[in-house]
Parts: C-alpha cells; structure tokens; sequence
C-alpha cells in the first residue's frame, strides 16, 4: 500500500502535471470505486485544481468550487499519467480523469476492488475522512513521545495506528524499526526515554530519506514503478536474505495478508519471535535464536 513518501512523490507529480489544469470528463470503469452519492461527481467535471493534499495515505485534489476528489489507492491501486483519452489498461482500469493536455488513470491489479474514490465538499469533507494521525514529520519528539506512551501497544501497531501517526504502514514501519534497533513486539509503555528519542529520529530520518530517494527517481515524470518492495529496504520484504547492517538472515512474522521483516540480531537480542503459522506447526522445533536456526 502506498505510504507517506510515496503518496507525498504522488502529490508532488500531481502539483506538476494537473495543478491549475481544468477537469474535463471523469470515466468511471468500476461499480464499486465510488463511495459517495452527494456532492455527486458531475461537480467537479469542469473546475480548476486548486489544491492537492495527503490525507493519511489519501491523495485529495481540490477543486475551485470547494469539492474534492479523494483518491484511497488500497494495497493495489495505482495512478498513471497518459496521453489525453487514453484507454484504460484492459480490466484493471478503474477510472480516467481527463484534462486538455492527459489523461490522470486510476488502475487496480488483482480482483479484489479495494480501491475507492469519495467526493466531498468542503474541509469538513476532508476531516470527516481523516482518521486523525499526527504527522509524523511535522512533529517535535514530545509530541511523539506524548502520543507514544498514550497506550500500551506493540510498536509495529502503534507506528501503524492512523488515529496515531498518519500515513505510515506495514513496509515503513518496518525500516524505521530497523534502523532504531528496536523489536517490532516491543510495548510501548516499557520503551526507555533515550529508546522513545532513538524511535522519533529513526521514523524523521527513515521517512524523509525515501521521499528523497523516490523523488530522484521519479524527477520530473510521473511515479510508475510504485511498490512496497524496493531493492535499497534494509528488511522489508527480504525474509531469508542477510541484513545489511550484520549479515544475519531478516525473518518475519506473518499474520492474514501482511507480514513484519525485522532482523534478530540487530532488533530482538538474537531471539527469533514466534510465528502464528509456522510456530504453531513447529512447535518445540520452532527456533527460539539465532543459533538454532
């Protein structure tokens, strides 16, 4: 799923390509993608964009007439930037937001429709779909501490929390945990005051070091290759392959679709954390460190 530093290189080449750019036609592929029936779609159709905005891992562009179009991409949705009346690519196109110069296509892999597009008005509108994370970025490190030590969570959950922090997910929370050293698993109401600090400095300096990184990529096109599994992740995504930091295999703890990548040596004192599957089945031979396994 798209997270605070893409969707913020998303917003970045949406400013560049649709700002101040009006709205000629909207072609909707998918019964399912629009949520909303009042203001109806029709509204936009026709307005400048005025505005562009990250709401959590929301896109919302804003139009002069006080509407906005929120754009939740889901696990697989994605936005390409076209030629003007361009086709969608065959069954996973989900929409086309036409302008005089290209055309803005809204795609979704897969057969699940997870993706969804909400049209509101005004900034009450917006609030009513913002779950009310603070920003991590913007941010001073007793604000975080603050909302930290709000309840007693695993830090994979509280990091992931949107009515926590917004717009950090299962692939960044990863990296971040990674570089503070810390266990996934850890709770938050057990975390030293110097681990909290090297927590914020690990999520400030591990979320604007890949919007830098995604931003060189893109420069001045549009994002293409948008994807929570990347070659320059330390952990996220590499069960099996040697941490770059002490060489020693990442391992994961997996649970319904997602899964948590941490390094045992550098996070978890060599300790291997139980796996809901895997450790169930195992039983007395599920590794408990690094030497077992």
């Amino acid at each position: 799923m798209p997270e605070l530093p893409d969707v913020t290189v998303y917003i970045e080449a949406l400013e560049r390509h649709v700002g101040g750019r009006v709205l000629n036609e909207i072609r909707l592929f998918s019964p399912f993608l629009l949520r909303t029936v009042e203001p109806p779609i029709d509204a936009v159709k026709g307005r400048t964009v005025t505005d562009l905005r990250r709401i959590g891992k929301r896109i919302a562009i804003g139009f002069d007439g006080g509407e906005w179009l929120v754009l939740h991409l889901m696990i697989a949705g994605r936005l390409r930037w076209r030629e003007p009346d361009a086709k969608p690519p065959g069954k996973i196109g989900l929409a086309a937001f036409d302008f005089d110069h290209g055309t803005l296509l809204l795609t979704e892999a897969g057969s699940k429709r997870r993706a969804s597009l909400h049209v509101v008005a005004h900034e009450a509108g917006l609030a009513a779909l913002d779950p009310g994370g603070l920003e991590p970025l913007e941010i001073d490190a007793t604000a975080f501490t603050e909302k930290l030590r709000a309840g007693n969570h695993t830090l994979k959950r509280a990091l992931t929390d949107p009515k926590a922090f917004s717009g950090i997910g299962n692939a960044y929370s990863d990296e971040i945990l990674h570089r503070a050293r810390l266990s996934p698993i850890a709770m938050t109401g057990k975390l030293t005051d110097d681990e909290i600090e090297t927590l914020f400095e690990a999520v400030q300096s591990t979320l604007k070091d890949w919007v830098q990184i995604l931003r060189d990529d893109v420069g001045q096109g549009f994002p293409e290759k948008v994807t929570a599994f990347r070659d320059e992740m330390a952990v996220h995504g590499k069960f099996g392959k040697p941490c770059p930091v002490c060489a020693t295999p990442v391992q994961r703890i997996r649970y319904a679709s997602n899964e948590t990548n941490y390094c045992p040596k550098c996070q978890t004192e060599g300790r291997i954390l139980a796996d809901r599957s895997l450790s169930r089945l195992l039983k007395k031979d599920w590794p408990r460190s690094i030497d077992e396994l």
